[in-house]
């Protein structure tokens, strides 16, 4: 995830064009991670490290690991830990980014740097963001310690990245007392837990986003993308119903609905995720043991 997300970075800032992202995307869904590009990214050796080992394997018939292990910059285990992370989806990507030649290492590390410091977040965070884990990554962006607001958006974002689009990006929850938009699809739930879910954008948007859901091409109404996105978020609430009940929680779902021609979720504590998937922008709302109207 954190690949897609460092490349609407790149792009939003105008470090990249979209055909150059389009170009790495490429590249990083044919080729693994470069151990080098791994081990500057995760802060195990430096750029000049990095690329002396890379220059002494254009004499040397020796494996990356090999020779930094020798020169003392890297560690066996240090090597082995490089070396599962070569599938990582944002090692891929910075390693794409270098062959080529979009950005240099140097430029890849600042890059980094930077949107650490302009997002304000941690060295346990950014570890976390280049992980992949979703359940590492969604409290992130969430911004709160809530149990169940992290535990929704948690199972909200784990079933669009797995069931719509493993290329999803993700922004920072906000707080707000309404949202409007032209179509809402939602599901509340009572019990121990009382909540309301829902993602809310414009009919093309859901359409793009159902298609992708059902694997169909002919989704051609706002009711037929509604009626896909209501199913999404009842397999969102039914994960959560079932995690809590193991816990000891009753949580009683009612049917999803789904609201065309403009619609309105109003309530005390309304949060909003903005989501950004299949070339589209949408948003997942979700609404905790709050007065929450949807009309």
């Amino acid at each position: 995830m954190f690949d897609r997300i460092m490349g609407k970075y790149l792009l939003d800032s105008g470090r990249l064009t979209k055909a150059q992202l389009s170009m790495v995307y490429q590249v990083q869904e044919s080729k693994r991670a470069k151990l080098g590009v791994i081990a500057v990214t995760e802060m195990l050796m430096t750029v000049a490290q990095a690329e002396e080992i890379n220059a002494l394997q254009a004499t040397m018939d020796k494996r990356f690991g090999d020779l930094a292990i020798e020169r003392g910059y890297l560690s066996e285990i240090q090597v082995g830990y490089l070396l599962s992370l070569q599938g990582n989806e944002f090692q891929t990507f910075t390693s794409a980014l270098v062959e080529k030649k979009m950005m240099t290492l140097e430029e890849v590390d600042s890059t980094l740097k930077k949107y650490q410091l302009e997002k304000g977040l941690n060295d346990n965070q950014m570890a976390a963001l280049k992980s992949g884990d979703i359940d590492l990554i969604v409290p992130i962006f969430t911004g709160t310690d809530d149990p169940e607001y992290n535990a929704l958006f948690k199972y909200g974002i784990k079933n669009v990245y797995r069931l719509v689009d493993t290329h999803l990006v993700i922004d920072n929850v906000y707080t707000v007392h309404n949202i409007k938009e032209e179509c809402i699809a939602y599901q509340c739930f009572d019990g121990e837990v009382k909540a309301t879910i829902a993602l809310v954008g414009k009919n093309g948007d859901l359409q793009k986003l159902a298609k992708s859901y059902t694997k169909e091409e002919f989704i051609e109404t706002e009711e037929d993308a509604l009626d896909a996105m209501c199913e999404l978020i009842n397999c969102i609430n039914g994960l959560y119903a079932t995690d809590r009940s193991r816990k000891g929680k009753k949580i009683e779902l009612d049917p999803p609905y789904f609201i065309t021609k403009f619609g309105e979720i109003s309530g005390e504590d309304i949060r909003v995720m903005p989501i950004y998937s299949c070339d589209a922008e949408a948003w997942l709302v979700v609404s905790v043991n709050s007065n929450t109207t949807v009309k």
